[in-house]
C-alpha cells in the first residue's frame, strides 16, 4: 500500500509542473516577440523624420551656381583693384599700377621686372619671383614701365590694350574683384580721343555764351560767312546798310 500512494504522489507532482512549465513557455514566447513590435516601430518612425527632413534640404539650397560664383567676387580697393599679399594693384580703363613693396635699402639692378604682351614678371635676383604669370588681358609693352621709388618698393605702369574693359584680376587664375562695384574716375578731356573732345568743348563753349547772352559757336559760324560774302557782293551789302533787300534781277543769274 505505501508503494501505491508514492506513485500517485509522484503522478500528482508531475500534472502540476506541466502546466507551470506551458505558462513559463507562453510568458517567454510573449516577452520575445514585443521587442520586435518595437523596432518594427522604430523603423516607420525613422523613415516619417527622413521624408520630413527631406524638403527643408531642397527649400535651404536655392543659391544658383552662378549667384555662388558672384559671392566669391572681392570688393575692389580704393583704386579698384585689390591688395595681394606681396603687392598691390589698381586700375582706370587706360592703365594698370602695380606697388611692390621690397627689402629697404634695394638697388634698381638687383630688381627684375619683364614686360610681355601677354605675360609679366617681377622679382629680385637669386631669390623667387614675386610676380609670375599671364595678365588678365593684354598691354601694350612699348607702353610699359617701371621704377624704384625710394629704394623700398617698385612701381609699374602697364597701358592696357582694350581701354573700354575693367580687369578683374592682375593675373589669371587669381581671386576676381567684382567690377560692378569699381568707381571710375570723372574723364578728364585730355583723356578724350580728338573728335569727342572738340564736341565736348563746342557744347561747353555753347553754354557759357548761352548764359551771357553772347552768340553760340553755331551763330559766330553764321555770322562770319554773311561777312565774307558780303564782302565779296558790295551791292547787296549796300542794300543791307539802307534796311532794304532788293533781290537782283534775274539777268544777274542768267
Amino acid at each position: 500500500m505505501a508503494i501505491l500512494s508514492d506513485y500517485q504522489e509522484e503522478e500528482n507532482q508531475e500534472q502540476i509542473i506541466k502546466p507551470i512549465e506551458k505558462v513559463e513557455e507562453n510568458s517567454s514566447t510573449n516577452s520575445n516577440s514585443a521587442p520586435k513590435e518595437d523596432e518594427n516601430s522604430s523603423l516607420v518612425t525613422k523613415k516619417e523624420e527622413n521624408k520630413n527632413s527631406a524638403p527643408k534640404e531642397d527649400e535651404n539650397s536655392t543659391s544658383t551656381p552662378k549667384e555662388e560664383e558672384e559671392n566669391k567676387k572681392l570688393n575692389p580697393n580704393k583704386s579698384n583693384g585689390f591688395d595681394m599679399e606681396n603687392y598691390s594693384w589698381g586700375q582706370s580703363l587706360q592703365e594698370v599700377t602695380i606697388n611692390v613693396p621690397v627689402p629697404p635699402g634695394t638697388k634698381a639692378r638687383f630688381i627684375i621686372v619683364e614686360f610681355k604682351t601677354t605675360s609679366l614678371k617681377v622679382g629680385l635676383k637669386n631669390q623667387p619671383l614675386i610676380i609670375d604669370g599671364e595678365y588678365f588681358k593684354a598691354v601694350k609693352v612699348d607702353e610699359c614701365y617701371w621704377s624704384l621709388e625710394d629704394q623700398k618698393e617698385i612701381s609699374i605702369l602697364l597701358t592696357k590694350k582694350d581701354k573700354s574693359d575693367w580687369w578683374k584680376s592682375l593675373l589669371k587664375g587669381e581671386a576676381e574683384i567684382d567690377t560692378q562695384k569699381v568707381e571710375p574716375e570723372p574723364s578728364k578731356l585730355c583723356d578724350l580721343d580728338n573728335e569727342t573732345r572738340a564736341a565736348v568743348e563746342k557744347m561747353m563753349f555753347d553754354q557759357r555764351q548761352k548764359q551771357m547772352g553772347l552768340p553760340t559757336s553755331e551763330e559766330i559760324k553764321n555770322q562770319d560767312l554773311l561777312k565774307k560774302f558780303m564782302q565779296q557782293n558790295p551791292v547787296m551789302a549796300n542794300n543791307f546798310g539802307d534796311g532794304k533787300m532788293r533781290m537782283p534781277n534775274s539777268k544777274m543769274f542768267g
